[in-house]
Parts: C-alpha cells; sequence; structure tokens
C-alpha cells in the first residue's frame, strides 16, 4: 500500500521535463543511423524512446557488431550534447522548476533518470540551472541495465536511504518509463502525455496515473 506521499519522484528527462520541440533525440538518433547507412522510420525510433540508447541502436540495427553500435552512438552523442549546449529552442517544459521546488518544500526528494549517457545529461543539467534544484540523478550507463529495467530506480533508492518503493514515485513520457516504475514496484507510476507518446498509447502500459504534464504532479499529493 503507498503512503500518502512519496519520499522520492523521479523524473525523465527529453519529453518529461526537458521540452522537445523538433523531437531532436528522434533526430539525433536517425542521423546516427543514417551516418551509418541504415534508414528507420520515426515509429520505429518512437518504440525505443527512453531505452540507454546503444540498446535502442542495437534493436534498430536488428544486426550488426559492437564496434558499429559503439560508432553510432558516438554519433549520436556528439550530435546530442552539440544541440543541448547550443540550440536556442532547449528549455524546460514550463513550469518544471517550480515543481521541483514544490516537491522538496515538501521535504519530497527530486530525482532525474534517463536512457541518455551521463555527458549528455549533464548539459542538460548545466543548460538549464538545475543542479541545485535536484538531490540527485542517474544515467542508463552509470547502472547494469537501463529502462525497461528498475536498476536506475533502485540506484537511486539506495543512494536515499529508502527501503521500500512505495514510497517512490517514478515519471515519464515513455513505455519504457512506466515499464520501468513498474518493474521496481514503485508506489506511484506516472506517465504524462505531452512528450514522446499520447494518453491513448500510454494507457495500454501498466501505469497508476496519467497526466497531461508534470505540473498537474503536486496535486496530486495535495500540494
Amino acid at each position: 500500500m503507498s503512503v500518502k506521499r512519496p519520499e522520492l519522484v523521479i523524473f525523465d528527462m527529453a519529453g518529461t521535463t526537458v521540452h522537445d520541440e523538433g523531437s531532436p533525440v528522434h533526430r539525433c538518433l536517425r542521423e546516427a543511423l543514417s551516418s551509418a547507412g541504415v534508414a528507420v522510420t520515426h515509429e520505429q525510433v518512437n518504440a525505443v524512446m527512453g531505452y540507454p540508447k546503444p540498446d535502442a541502436i542495437r534493436q534498430l540495427l536488428i544486426s550488426g557488431s559492437e564496434s558499429r553500435v559503439a560508432e553510432i552512438h558516438a554519433y549520436f552523442v556528439e550530435r546530442m550534447i552539440a544541440h543541448y549546449q547550443t540550440n536556442s529552442k532547449v528549455r524546460e517544459i514550463e513550469g518544471t522548476s517550480l515543481v521541483f521546488v514544490k516537491l522538496r518544500e515538501a521535504g519530497i526528494k527530486v530525482a532525474l533518470d534517463t536512457g541518455f549517457s551521463r555527458d549528455i545529461a549533464q548539459v542538460i543539467i548545466e543548460r538549464l540551472g538545475w543542479r541545485l534544484l535536484l538531490d540527485g540523478s542517474v544515467t542508463s550507463d552509470e547502472v547494469p541495465r537501463g529502462r525497461p529495467h528498475p536498476d536506475m530506480v533502485l540506484a537511486l533508492m539506495a543512494r536515499f536511504g529508502i527501503t521500500s518503493a512505495s514510497a517512490v514515485a517514478k515519471v515519464g513520457d515513455t513505455p519504457s518509463d512506466l515499464l520501468e516504475g513498474t518493474a521496481a514496484n514503485c508506489g506511484w507510476v506516472i506517465g504524462v502525455c505531452e512528450g514522446s507518446h499520447t494518453e491513448a498509447e500510454l494507457a495500454q502500459h501498466p501505469h497508476t496515473h496519467l497526466l497531461s504534464n508534470i505540473t498537474k504532479l503536486p496535486a496530486l499529493w495535495g500540494i
């Protein structure tokens, strides 16, 4: 049984807290694959959103050596870092910082997890000025398994000394976020419907709540 309020809320990045105008993650992943002569559709890329990007590349390649995966991933990382460092459209989803502040003022820890590697995630955190608004973050290259496995959630729980996942909320805009939270037995598994997937698409996956965006989140706990 879930506690009234979580001790920890774990947010995804792109599409959940980071504005994803023009789908730069989609674009850069498709461009990285195209550079290796692999053509993929928007729908194929959407199906692996939220996954660790090397895993996503492996799935989209179907077959290929690990050196080829590493080469494509390196190209993707280069393009993503350039985008998040320089693109004028990079910004947080409106109201995100205020949500972080409200939760922390209520005694709830705030953290990020992501299918990005640490080098990309850190650029985003610094660009958006979030470093002092977060209690922590974990990236897919810092755990044995990324989404949809529970490893990132479990790593953050261990970091904060939280022993029961019923005290944790996982929030994201992809099926892999919902599957991750479910695999970890989080007390709240919350989909937000303004990112890569629609409400109808997210509704097909296990969840406790679906919200139009994260600004609706504090009201779930009377904050």
